[in-house]
């Protein structure tokens, strides 16, 4: 919590409870939710809160490095509260997603930087599949 509070204080930015809220949610849950399940989920909790509030917030951490914003292709984003550099996995069939730790990627950063003129800086890569529950559903 008080990396929140020194990252908007370094940066001059208000640290609103809704901000806070948003923050706390993402980084208590392993899942990758959108914007509209944060929004559901603290509801209750911040009953006046909109989901414009939710998008300003996701926003602003996304945009301070506290929380990562991941695009697996479904038309909208997800968020993830672990923003150490790591890679995702979708399911196909159900549309989870989960992290993949324990394997790094920087060195396909140098690899790519022999193929092109571009300083390389970071990479995201994302992986598809069946989730487990799936396959155990679907008998295979």
């Amino acid at each position: 919590m008080d990396n929140i509070t020194s990252i908007f204080k370094d940066k001059k930015l208000k640290l609103t409870p809704q901000r806070i809220a948003v923050y706390k949610y993402l980084k208590s849950t392993k899942e990758h939710p959108s914007a509209e399940v944060i929004y559901k989920a603290l509801q209750e909790e911040y009953p006046t809160m909109s989901l414009a509030t939710v998008y300003k917030a996701l926003k602003t951490l996304v945009e301070v490095n506290l929380i990562q914003e991941i695009n697996v292709g479904e038309g909208n984003f997800r968020y993830d509260g672990y923003t150490n550099s790591h890679s995702h996995i979708q399911c196909l069939q159900c549309g989870k997603v989960d992290d993949i730790e324990d394997i790094c990627f920087q060195d396909l950063n140098k690899k790519v930087s022999s193929y092109t003129d571009y300083e390389v800086l970071n990479n995201q890569i994302y992986f598809y599949g069946i989730c487990k529950e799936c396959k155990k559903n679907s008998g295979n």
